[in-house]
């Protein structure tokens, strides 16, 4: 297939592709990829400068691969050989703002796949007795956070992967400088790169065909001179189609320019016309009698934009910020000088839904604006001579404009995409130690910036939170959950000013973390109080934690009266720093090498003291205790007796090998880690905070047996 087809498909007289308008050339090796035809590569490499019009032609040929669509489209009119047959439509997984992980899982539910981990995803498609098509567009697009360079990641981690699976017909919109990459990792004739911008595969009819359709009054452009009159309409897109080289993103802009300022605009002057994007917002500006660089930097802030788009209320403070002056006069009046640039954008749903569950409401009602296109933003970034410096002062302006530095009070989109902008900024490492912004910030998009930091520059903070981050994605929960499980993670990694720092925030915590030890090995926890008369006695010191002694902890005594120390009893391998044989049935050493070891229930520090003294608690005193718990394989919950609403729910990213609660609600969990004591907090049953349903898990089970069985 050439740009040859172009005419004659033309001489033919077949319609133009509806949406398309073009690109017969391409929508013809398309179409022979989608019939598997004989010579057909099993792999597309999609690709071309921003604003080439990857996009639209990936668009337009999914509506012919779409069963449903078909209908609407003309199809008898259009060339046979750029129609695809009517088979089921393929799959799409969409990349923008997924990271590579996140869209392997989509593809792996779209075809009922039962991997549990992203490595078995490729070997399952493989095995498939059926081929199956994956169109994957918009890669430029990947990922939560653009400084993290996803685009190369999805294409290395899942792109290359897919397009080796024999089973798997592939077409991927890349970026150019990925195409090679991906196609090259193939055999020959298993792959092919369709580049919009090559001579081959080039539509100069079709450009002009679609500057002269946005030009007509026909299809919605104002009444016009250069618009009205057939005779001046013609040779005015042509000339746009021209001087653009083949660029319908310049095309798109130039209209649109024209269109919104039409005076002093002569159609037969071929040099107000933009050669490239840069020149479009140039132009644009000098029709106006403004600065060009007055626009760039009006539109700067949405060229630096994350997620869906900028706030409009932060607009004028992130210009001021980036200009060195105050622009607020300039962004009064320049609407009419930005809007062919820019384009409004509701508020995700989704993220509302978010808001709303974590207590936030600060996006209620708030309008997004962002770029008309990714190549527009390329452009006026390219132009600022400080990148990082332009990210720098956007970061300072964004972190000024949270209301008493609280993290609970500011916009979504500062909470969400702080960490995104001060990352290219190269200052994300000093974010890192701000416990409330760890809990409130969108945990896929901070874990996205944080990963893209070397190890060894983060702090501990940051560390425990990368950690702890797959849990805080895994369960989607909101940010007084998030709060609950860094919380924990903190006591865990030894950093409990940290911890302490969340309980001060405003958060509803379902628990205090009271301490944690790293104790691998642990088989079952059970919880219960030890006598001690006189003096309590000193700690043993299994050496692993580090942790302090165990008397501090006693209650105190005198004379020989006799005090209750609340214990929690492990069982660990025989030869266990600290631990005590366990006995068997008959008061002989344990069979099977087991052996306890105590630990203080409410504080750090364990127990030097005979394991067959502790007391259970009785029968009157677990009827009577406010919670009871039920446990999975990796998730426990705990209700309360009252009403059997669910007050705690814990989620881990290591199987739990045993749980119990104490009557006065302190929850011990033991993991392949180690174990960690939790008081509960709830005094009645409160609303349930929510953690969905794992991908893998078994259903609740009894708590693991301690000293004697099951104690919820």
């Amino acid at each position: 297939m050439s740009a040859s087809d172009e005419g004659i498909a033309a001489a033919a007289g077949y319609a133009p592709h509806p949406y398309v308008g073009g690109r017969t050339a391409a929508l013809r090796a398309l179409a022979a990829w989608r019939m598997r035809w004989p010579g057909a590569p099993r792999v597309i490499v999609l690709t071309g400068n921003p604003g080439s019009g990857r996009s639209r032609l990936v668009t337009g040929f999914l509506m012919m691969c779409d069963p449903g669509y078909r209908k609407q489209l003309p199809l008898d009119d259009l060339d046979p050989a750029t129609v695809p047959p009517d088979l089921p439509a393929p799959a799409v997984p969409n990349p923008s703002g997924r990271t590579a992980a996140q869209l392997l899982w989509v593809i792996a539910d779209h075809f009922g796949l039962h991997a549990d981990r992203v490595e078995d995803i490729f070997p399952e498609l493989a095995a498939r007795e059926e081929p199956v098509t994956i169109v994957v567009p918009d890669v430029d697009r990947a990922g939560p956070v653009r400084a993290a360079h996803e685009p190369a990641r999805l294409v290395r981690d899942v792109l290359k992967p897919l397009a080796a699976t024999e089973t798997v017909q592939l077409l991927a919109d890349v970026p150019r400088e990925l195409a090679a990459e991906l196609a090259e990792a193939l055999p020959s004739g298993q792959a092919q790169i369709i580049d919009l911008d090559a001579p081959e595969w080039a539509d100069p009819k079709g450009l002009v065909l679609h500057a002269e359709t946005a030009l007509d009054p026909g299809a919605g452009a104002p009444e016009l001179p250069f618009t009205t009159d057939p005779a001046v309409r013609r040779p005015l897109a042509e000339a746009l189609a021209r001087r653009a080289d083949g660029s319908p993103l310049t095309v798109q802009l130039a209209v649109q320019s024209l269109l919104m300022q039409p005076e002093g605009f002569d159609p037969a002057d071929e040099s107000l016309l933009p050669a490239t994007v840069g020149e479009a917002l140039d132009l644009h500006a000098r029709r106006l009698d403004v600065d060009p660089q007055t626009l760039r930097l009006l539109l700067a802030p949405l060229a630096f934009a994350e997620g869906e788009g900028l706030p409009v209320q932060l607009w004028g403070a992130l210009a001021n910020a980036v200009a060195g002056w105050d622009m607020s006069q300039d962004l009064a009046d320049g609407m009419l000088l930005a809007a062919p640039f820019i384009q409004p954008v509701e508020p995700d749903a989704d993220e509302g839904a978010d808001d709303e569950a974590a207590g936030d409401g600060a996006d209620d009602g708030r309008m997004l604006l962002r770029l008309q296109h990714p190549g527009i933003a390329e452009e006026i970034r390219s132009g600022l001579p400080d990148v990082r410096d332009a990210q720098t002062k956007i970061a300072m302006a964004l972190l000024e404009a949270v209301p008493q530095q609280n993290w609970a009070k500011a916009d979504p989109y500062i909470r969400d995409h702080l960490a995104a902008h001060t990352l290219e900024a190269g200052l994300l490492p000093q974010l890192l130690t701000d416990p409330g912004l760890f809990a409130h910030a969108d945990p896929v998009t901070l874990r996205a910036a944080i990963e893209a930091v070397p190890l060894e520059q983060l702090g501990a903070p940051a560390r425990t939170y990368l950690r702890t981050a797959p849990l805080l994605t895994r369960s989607q929960a909101p940010a007084d959950v998030r709060a609950a499980f860094l919380e924990s993670a903190f006591v865990e990694d030894g950093l409990a000013p940290y911890a302490e720092a969340l309980h001060t925030l405003g958060f509803d915590l379902p628990w205090r973390t009271l301490w944690s030890v790293p104790l691998p090995g642990v088989r079952a926890v059970t919880t219960g109080s030890l006598p001690q008369e006189g003096d309590a006695g000193t700690a043993a010191d299994p050496g692993a934690d580090g942790a302090g002694s165990g008397g501090e902890g006693a209650a105190p005594a005198s004379g020989t009266a006799t005090a209750l120390r609340p214990v929690a009893a492990f069982v660990v391998p025989a030869g266990t720093p600290g631990s005590r044989t366990m006995p068997g049935p008959d008061g002989d050493a344990s069979e099977d090498g087991g052996a306890l070891l105590l630990h203080d229930l409410l504080r750090p520090g364990y127990v030097d003291a005979d394991p067959t003294q502790v007391q259970l608690p009785s029968e009157e005193a677990k009827a009577a205790a406010p919670f009871g718990f039920s446990r999975g394989a990796d998730y426990l919950r705990v209700w309360a007796r009252a009403g059997q609403e669910v007050v705690a729910a814990l989620l881990s990213d290591t199987p739990l090998t045993g749980a119990d609660l104490s009557p006065d609600g302190v929850l011990v969990v033991a993991t392949e880690r180690g174990v960690t004591a939790r008081q509960i907090l709830a005094a009645a049953p409160a609303a349930a905070p929510t953690v969905p349903a794992q991908r893998t898990g078994a259903a609740d089970s009894a708590a693991s047996d301690g000293l004697e069985g099951d104690h919820s």
